[in-house]
This record gives structure tokens, C-alpha cells and sequence, in this order.
């Protein structure tokens, strides 16, 4: 028996795990997700992720038919049954299931789903030495604010730059960096700015984001929000993104431009160090 995962109301082993060929999440995208990191067994910034995941229902206009507290606790009975130490549990809603059909009733009853995947999240090889992201031209829709499951444009431009040599990618438009395919971007300035792009459309407001500056305001380190070139990021002191499930993570080289001195800098590590912290990792 492998794990056990949550399908609209019932926790069941993954094997019997069952989503109607007419959910409109399958058929036309028409669903939202939030992924959130276990540490421990202890969610990390979960308040974060549901208040989010409301969000982005509303603005798909989708009944918010679950409290916080009845997701929470499905969350944590997932985490319970699969004896998840250190990973992510993913929670998916859909519209609901109706015939194929551009136009959707009011009527339809959101689908919830939820498992959990083990992975070692804090203290990897990535996190010590750092990674290197491609650069490519941003190709995703104009509500990129909504964290649908469209992930189709993401999954073509990781999976080219891990073709061309990189572990990552960050998207481009318009001159400007938006975010990493999967990661909010972010710069450290020779004098010990750290730079992100302001909340829009343009981009996904991250968790991760939110919880880092929250511990940096609290320790009087400066984030200044605005846009930047991919010039300006190869030629930052240090570059970092942030995620869920990569948490805090140095970027070394950005294209073909190494950043730095080609090694995690100390700001990153403090940074890191800060982040885990937080989240009880002990040193």
C-alpha cells in the first residue's frame, strides 16, 4: 500500500484514488493549488498558504466551501497517516465536475484534494552551494497573481533549461525579470538591499516571500520593491529565490553570468539561517 491521500471527503490508499473524467480541472485548468513545506512534521508558514489559496478562489469567483480549520486539519491528518517527517503536502480545488462545457453553473460543488510527498527540504546540496538559473522569455497568461494548475508554460521552461545545463529558470518580460517558473526571485545590492518585485499581476505574491520579509523587518534588513533587468541581476552581489518547498536558495550563476564570486554570499546565509530558524530547523 502506498499513501494515502485525500479525495473529495475521504482519505484512501493513493491506489484507489479516483478524479471524474468531467472535473473541470482536468478538462480546462479550472482549478487552484497551494503546496506548503513540512519540517519536522510541522507545517511552515501554513497560515500563509490557505489565506492564499482564498484568495486565488475568489479570484476565480470559486466557492470557498471549506474553513481554514477543516483544511487544516486534513492537512495535518495526511501529514498523521503518512508519517510524513520533512516534505510538502498539496492541496488542489477544483470548480467541480459537469459536462465539457466553456461556461460553468454556480451550481457546481468545488472538488478539494490533498497529498503528501517526502522530501528532504532544509540543509540539501543545492541550499549549501547554490544553483544556476536559465533565463528565458516569459510565455504564462496575464493573472500569473492566481496560482492556477496551468503550469504547462513552467513545465516547457524548466525542462528546457535543465536541457541546457541549468537547475532552474527565471522568466522574462518586457526587460524585466518577473519570477523564477516556480520561485520568487530576489537580489542583494552591494550595500545590503535586497531587491523583489512588488505584488501585481505580474506575479505570484509568495509565502515564503512574505515570511522572509516579516523576519528581515524585524531584524532592520531593507527589501526595496521593484522590478530589475537580468543585467542588473548578473551583476548583483549575491541572488536568491524563495519557495515552499526550496525555501531559501542561493543562485550562483544567472545565464551564462557567474554572481559574486560564484558562492552562496553571506547575506544569503543569514538569510537562511534566519528562515530556518523560524521554522524551528535546528543549526
Amino acid at each position: 500500500m502506498g499513501r494515502i491521500v485525500y479525495v473529495h471527503g475521504q482519505f484512501v490508499p493513493e491506489e484507489e484514488a479516483r478524479i471524474g473524467l468531467f472535473d473541470r480541472g482536468f478538462l480546462f485548468g479550472d482549478s487552484v493549488y497551494e503546496v506548503t513545506a513540512v519540517i519536522g512534521g510541522r507545517m511552515i508558514d501554513n497560515d500563509l498558504h490557505l489565506a492564499r489559496l482564498e484568495r486565488s478562489l475568489k479570484e476565480l469567483d470559486i466557492p470557498i466551501a471549506f474553513s481554514r480549520e477543516t483544511i487544516a486539519g486534513i492537512q495535518a491528518e495526511l501529514i498523521a497517516r503518512n508519517d510524513l517527517l520533512d516534505g510538502t503536502v498539496y492541496l488542489q480545488v477544483s470548480r467541480g465536475e459537469a459536462d465539457r462545457d466553456f461556461f460553468y453553473s454556480d451550481a457546481l460543488a468545488p472538488r478539494l484534494i490533498g497529498f503528501t510527498q517526502a522530501k528532504v527540504l532544509a540543509g540539501t546540496k543545492a541550499q549549501q552551494n547554490g544553483i544556476a538559473v536559465d533565463l528565458a522569455v516569459d510565455p504564462r497568461w496575464q493573472r500569473r497573481d492566481i496560482k492556477t494548475t496551468m503550469l504547462l508554460a513552467q513545465v516547457m521552461a524548466k525542462q528546457a533549461a535543465r536541457a541546457r545545463g541549468f537547475d532552474d529558470v527565471w522568466l522574462v518580460e518586457d526587460g524585466l525579470v518577473t519570477e523564477g517558473a516556480s520561485s520568487t526571485a530576489h537580489l542583494i545590492t552591494a550595500d545590503g538591499r535586497i531587491l523583489t518585485r512588488p505584488a501585481s499581476r505580474a506575479t505570484l505574491p509568495g509565502c515564503t516571500q512574505r515570511a522572509l520579509a516579516r523576519l528581515c523587518a524585524a531584524e532592520g534588513l531593507t527589501i526595496e520593491e521593484r522590478a530589475f533587468t537580468p543585467e542588473e541581476a548578473q551583476g548583483a552581489a549575491e541572488a536568491f529565490q524563495t519557495s515552499a518547498s526550496s525555501l531559501v536558495m542561493p543562485i550562483v550563476r544567472i545565464g551564462e553570468t557567474v554572481v559574486g564570486d560564484g558562492k552562496p554570499g553571506p547575506m544569503t546565509r543569514r538569510l537562511q539561517a534566519l528562515y530556518l530558524e523560524a521554522a524551528g530547523v535546528p543549526a
